[in-house]
């Protein structure tokens, strides 16, 4: 699909500023691989895992609920570990695309996808709730059941006449750390009157989870 620049993101804004303050202070000490949910709240508004493998400058990403309208939705949000743009490593930034493509593989099941760029983040979706971009519920529950996915993006310019191919690509391993559960627990944030595995007790594992007022100045009303 065409790729997109977001401008503005209205109320895109707490939850993804809360969860850059959460990611600045995981580091490079926190293990790879392995769902990890926002810690200190009942009602958890993401989930995170590293790439288990990846020749992509990504951090994490991250299942982010998010506001769509007067509902809520959710996004798969990639984090960069560089101040950007997204690029396959060792890449120039002069040879990327106008247009690029994505997909995400879980386990053979292929969903084409936008991209879209905020300041700080890359953001995929394959569908819309009231005008924002969101991950569609055939995508979500196949990641909640899945084993192994897959980003894959086409990036960067072949050379004249070749078939573009993709580039790039970051596996995420859906079991590790919490899982399908770390899934099921954002769903029910975006869609709480539903029950997404509600009988399934949500671990609490060890987060290196920074406190923002502190590393950032926020205000008690931003929490």
């Amino acid at each position: 699909m065409v790729m997109r620049t977001l401008f503005s993101l209205g109320r895109l804004g707490l939850t993804a500023l809360a969860l850059s303050a959460v990611l600045a202070g995981t580091g490079a000490a926190a293990p790879a691989g392995g769902w990890r949910l926002e810690e200190g709240v009942s009602a958890p508004s993401y989930a995170f895992a590293e790439p288990t493998t990846s020749n992509l400058n990504i951090d994490v990403v991250a299942l982010v609920c998010e506001e769509a309208g007067t509902e809520r939705g959710l996004q798969l949000q990639v984090y960069l570990s560089t101040l950007g743009p997204l690029l396959t490593n060792g890449a120039s930034p002069h040879r990327l695309k106008e247009t690029a493509r994505a997909e995400i593989a879980i386990d053979g099941q292929v969903f084409p996808i936008d991209i879209l760029f905020a300041d700080d983040r890359v953001i995929l979706a394959d569908a819309r709730h009231q005008q924002t971009s969101v991950l569609s519920k055939r995508l979500v529950e196949a990641m909640q059941a899945g084993r192994t996915m897959l980003l894959r993006f086409d990036l960067m310019s072949e050379r004249p006449g070749a078939a573009g191919e993709f580039d790039g690509e970051a596996a995420i391993d859906l079991r590790a750390g919490l899982g399908g559960q770390a899934v099921a627990a954002v769903r029910r944030c975006a869609d709480p009157a539903s029950d997404h595995m509600a009988r399934a007790s949500v671990a609490r594992r060890p987060l290196r989870r920074i406190e923002l007022r502190r590393a950032t100045g926020m205000s008690d009303d931003l929490e």
